[in-house]
């Protein structure tokens, strides 16, 4: 018999691997748009069932609530909310089996060539007040300015994804 435990681990899983299956493969944007919604849910929920509350927290504010709601809005602005995605051609299918494969292979040698071992800490991590004081810390040894220069490249790269596509249905009409 399966302890509860382990069939939430494993259906938290196939949400997890269908839906980033089902995003990836899906022809319609909007429709892989929400799959990652599922997928990166599916993640935070396996974050909870690990007792990483925080890093779960993290995960469904950063990249469900703004991640995934940045990209939707922007499929809503571009007004390519109903457009099929062009068919793969042969050699970008071959390229992504390549990868794909090459990918899954580098992971088993690394799990293969690293011990993994428990800590035996009944704490899964850091408190929260200790990552609080590491993100806000102006030091060398903070990560205050690279937050802050990664969310300026997010605003950028949306700004510019946003004025080529309108660009683009400029130039149709």
């Amino acid at each position: 018999m399966m302890h509860p435990g382990q069939v939430m681990f494993y259906v938290l899983s196939a949400l997890v691997l269908v839906s980033g299956l089902l995003s990836v493969i899906s022809r319609k944007i909007f429709r892989s748009a929400i799959f990652l919604l599922f997928s990166l849910t599916g993640i935070a929920g396996i974050y909870f069932q690990m007792q990483y509350e925080f890093l779960a927290a993290v995960q469904i504010i950063v990249y469900v609530g703004g991640i995934v709601v940045l990209i939707i809005f922007s499929i809503f602005l571009t007004q390519q909310t109903g457009t099929v995605l062009p068919a793969a051609t042969l050699n970008r299918k071959l390229f992504a089996v390549l990868a794909s494969a090459l990918g899954f292979g580098f992971m088993i040698f690394q799990l293969n060539n690293h011990v993994f071992t428990s800590s035996g800490k009944n704490s899964p991590g850091p408190e929260v007040s200790e990552i609080g004081r590491q993100m806000l810390n102006v030091n060398e040894s903070g990560y205050a300015l690279p937050f802050e220069v990664v969310s300026i490249l997010l605003l950028a790269a949306m700004i510019g994804c946003i004025v080529i596509a309108l660009k683009e249905i400029r130039t149709e009409k």
